[in-house]
């Protein structure tokens, strides 16, 4: 029959373990930074623009960390790296800058002081993201498959 495109199943294993809890992590993470920059621009947008901006960034990034990380495919899994690098790259410039120049930052962002309010999470979650995508790269899984054969 012409123009009926066969389906091949998905039948590579999801997250499990450590993989999954750094998904609801991130997911949690998505939900509460998107909340509180929500928040923080409905009402008091005018009080600090640049520092809810950057926690309503942050929680973009969340959301498109989550989305990524959550599926297996090669185009999510280069979604999510740069999502997860970007991350790391925000955490690191704007925590270091909170601190340098706090009057940059009148008010706290989700990055702020490397993610203080949310106990650093911000800070080691990203790299806790780059471990698994490198730990469950199917290329990288085949290398270590054939070699052991």
């Amino acid at each position: 029959m012409a123009g009926v495109v066969a389906v091949t199943p998905d039948t590579r294993p999801r997250s499990r373990g450590a993989g999954l809890v750094v998904v609801m992590v991130y997911g949690i993470f998505a939900v509460s930074a998107t909340a509180r920059a929500g928040v923080q621009l409905i009402r008091d947008a005018a009080e600090a623009p640049v520092a809810y901006g950057l926690s309503a960034l942050a929680a973009l990034v969340y959301v498109v960390a989550t989305i990524g990380l959550a599926h297996n495919g090669r185009r999510m899994r280069r979604v999510a790296s740069a999502a997860v690098i970007f991350e790391l790259i925000g955490v690191l410039v704007v925590g270091t800058l909170s601190l340098i120049e706090p009057e940059w930052f009148p008010r706290h962002t989700v990055w702020s002081a490397y993610g203080i309010d949310y106990a650093f999470i911000p800070l080691v979650l990203p790299i806790f993201g780059l471990f698994c995508l490198w730990r469950s790269s199917p290329a990288r899984i085949a290398r270590r498959g054939s070699s052991t054969a």
